[in-house]
């Protein structure tokens, strides 16, 4: 039997081929839940749904009406959520000085504001005074939120701060049956790093900063999301730092960065 039998699952952030989202849903398939995934692009939503034969929703989290939708339609479709993960994210990197409204305003639309909507409409759903059963809510956090890296200011303050409220969460829907946490990856071989990955030596430098030795995958991050997501689950209000113990120690500078990359070029 599967670890999460009988058990629903929405997670929104899945619609990139290959990405976190895709990955934690075919694990959560695999210990027995009904997902449905949910994002921006339909073709490759409708692609992984007949792929893997899991439920599939479009939606905006940066629209407040397509959060709502998407609460209905997962409700109605999966008879109930049991569980939901935020998977979202931008990966901004750009100079703090350089900044503009529109960047910002983008990345707090997308990481702060989405969230925090997309959890009130799952509590809506999910916590037991409003008729729900309980269940897990999971963030996709960032090491990032805690430890500093360059050129990434925009990025870290939202992942910080719906850490926060997830807490708040956690404070006031405990009486509703509901756990809420967070996941903390540090540098991911995902789709959205992949350009990255292709910088000769840029890899290589954080991989020093890894007491386990090596930067993390979507597999690991989709085995705590199983752990968060099981009843057996004491555990509510917490940032699982989930990156091979990178926070124990930081991230390179941006010196060190560039120092590793001009290395890596003048050694081909």
């Amino acid at each position: 039997m599967g670890r999460l039998e009988g058990k629903t699952a929405l997670i929104i952030g899945a619609s990139s081929t290959g990405n976190m989202g895709q990955v934690m849903a075919r694990r959560y398939m695999a210990e027995g839940a009904k997902v449905m995934v949910s994002g921006r692009k339909q073709p490759e939503l409708e692609a992984f749904a007949k792929e893997t034969g899991c439920l599939w929703s479009v939606c905006d989290i940066t629209e407040e009406a397509s959060i709502n939708d998407l609460a209905d339609v997962a409700a109605e479709q999966l008879g109930g959520i049991d569980i939901a993960v935020n998977a979202t994210g931008w990966g901004l990197l750009t100079p703090f000085l350089d900044n503009t409204r529109e960047q910002l305003e983008a990345m707090t639309a997308l990481q702060f504001i989405g969230p925090f909507q997309f959890f009130q409409a799952m509590l809506r759903k999910m916590s037991k005074g409003s008729g729900g059963r309980g269940g897990s809510l999971i963030q996709i956090s960032s090491a990032t939120s805690v430890i500093m890296l360059n050129n990434h200011a925009a990025y870290m303050g939202t992942k910080a701060g719906i850490d926060h409220v997830i807490r708040c969460i956690a404070h006031e829907f405990g009486e509703e049956g509901v756990r809420a946490n967070t996941i903390s990856p540090g540098l991911t071989d995902t789709p959205m790093n992949a350009e990255a990955k292709q910088v000769p030596g840029l890899f290589d430098i954080f991989r020093e900063s890894y007491p386990l030795g090596r930067w993390g995958t979507s597999v690991d991050i989709a085995a705590a999301a199983v752990f968060l997501a099981e009843d057996e689950c004491f555990m509510t209000g917490e940032n699982l730092q989930v990156n091979g113990g990178l926070t124990l120690r930081r991230n390179p500078t941006a010196k060190e960065m560039d120092a590793a990359v001009a290395a890596a070029m003048e050694a081909k």
